[in-house]
């Protein structure tokens, strides 16, 4: 992303009414939102954790005549969306914060409601885990309209605050660190909670998605190896990098093992030169779905995602991709205190599509791929196999006296895609290959 969020969001409780603000969190969809994008049926609880990575190499304070990294304690906040018992009247979350305004303007304050309830009580056993990893210097409270709608949905979600540094104030050194810190702080947290929450999740039941450089976090801690012989071994601190790269003493410690799902939106680690070199995507086994816009202008497409797409050849692999959209696949839509500049909007906002738009697409498509390997929902399956990879080509010739916002039920002579409704399956591609 082209700016950092100020590490600084703080949750807050919704007005004295102490209800909902109706229809005002990202994790409720429209009427144009595809079939498997609406809210589930759980009531939905928050909560937060630190958890403590000790003796962490600090990447972002080497010594300036060295070089040398010292080891510290690195604690990690994670906030955990939940299905839980929602009272009646029982008052839910507003997200806040703020983002850099355009320099030299002093940032930007939001607030977003959610639909959350804090520390409600949880629902269930058993649940399927999600770990969430944010883009560069962004937040989890950006990330509503996933982590609230997967949680009414029987998901326990939790998402990490990577702290990551100011790369507009930082040195290239310094602003590298998360190339380390983002694999290692996913599997970290993900062990912490599988031996720590107990009867509320599936501890084998594990899915990690990721946005930017969270979907360049997923896909090395999901099973990629890092190239020992990248540039970027060099440039972060201390030859860190290259510890948790292939070959590296400490790469294990960067992997989440028995990973289920894996889900990369816009993910980073393209370019001219993968991070994973030419053979370290091929070590994803698990089931993974690459979402992107086909004229991102900050990680790439061609050379980003669709290259991906092409190389993890031991998964059973999607791609999805918007037609002229760019990076901003991966946030809620601008809240209101964030659409008085273009600098602000752009943060949040692609410029051809409605984020609500794609959020819905996404959350159609992330459902469905996540119960079909989580819950092992294969009657999902079929949103999946769509019968045309070019959704503007679809059709279906609805019976007489279908409603107007029907859904496309999929099946023989329908190529409308399942799940979709007349003339809303469009700029739209999904391609599928299987493991070689």
């Amino acid at each position: 992303m082209k700016r950092n969020l100020l590490l600084c969001l703080t949750l807050g409780l919704a007005s004295p009414s102490f209800a909902c603000p109706s229809g005002q969190s990202p994790a409720i969809v429209g009427v144009d939102a595809p079939e498997l994008a609406a809210l589930g049926s759980e009531g939905v609880g928050f909560r937060s954790v630190t958890l403590v990575h000790k003796a962490q190499p600090d990447l972002e304070h080497p010594d300036p005549k060295t070089g040398a990294v010292a080891l510290r304690d690195r604690p990690l906040l994670v906030d955990i969306w939940y299905p839980a018992e929602v009272r009646k009247g029982q008052a839910c979350i507003t997200y806040r914060g703020a983002l850099w305004g355009e320099p030299p303007h002093p940032p930007t304050p939001f607030s977003q409601p959610g639909l959350a309830a804090r520390n409600a009580k949880p629902v269930g056993r058993g649940h399927p885990l999600i770990i969430l990893s944010h883009g560069y210097g962004n937040d989890p409270g950006v990330m509503t309209w996933l982590t609230e709608n997967l949680a009414s949905k029987g998901y326990v979600v939790a998402a990490i605050h990577h702290a990551d540094p100011n790369r507009y104030l930082a040195t290239p050194t310094i602003s590298s660190a998360p190339n380390y810190n983002r694999p290692m702080d996913i599997g970290f947290v993900a062990a912490q909670l599988r031996a720590s929450l107990g009867s509320q999740i599936d501890p084998e039941n594990v899915a990690l998605i990721g946005f930017s450089q969270g979907g360049y976090g997923v896909l090395t801690a999901g099973g990629a190896s890092l190239d020992p012989t990248h540039p970027y071994m060099n440039l972060v601190a201390d030859g860190w990098l290259k510890k948790i790269a292939r070959g590296g003493d400490a790469a294990s410690l960067a992997k989440v093992p028995g990973v289920k799902a894996i889900v990369a939106m816009a993910p980073a680690g393209g370019g001219e030169n993968m991070i994973w070199g030419k053979e370290g995507l091929a070590e994803i086994k698990a089931p993974t779905l690459l979402i992107a816009g086909d004229q991102d202008g900050t990680v790439g497409y061609e050379k980003a995602a669709k290259s991906f797409f092409g190389q993890i050849v031991n998964s059973d692999r999607y791609l999805l991709t918007f037609k002229q959209a760019g990076h901003a696949i991966g946030l809620n839509p601008a809240p209101e205190g964030m659409r008085k500049t273009l600098w602000d909007i752009d943060w949040f906002e692609d410029p051809i599509w409605r984020q609500d738009r794609i959020n819905a697409i996404n959350l159609h498509f992330i459902t469905a791929f996540l119960d079909v390997h989580l819950k092992g929902a294969r009657d999902k399956q079929a949103y999946l196999d769509v019968p045309v990879e070019d959704a503007d080509t679809g059709t279906w010739k609805a019976p007489t006296g279908t409603s107007w916002g029907a859904y496309s039920p999929g099946g023989p002579d329908v190529t409308l895609w399942k799940g979709f409704q007349q003339r809303r399956a469009r700029g739209l591609m999904l391609e599928h290959k299987r493991p070689d």
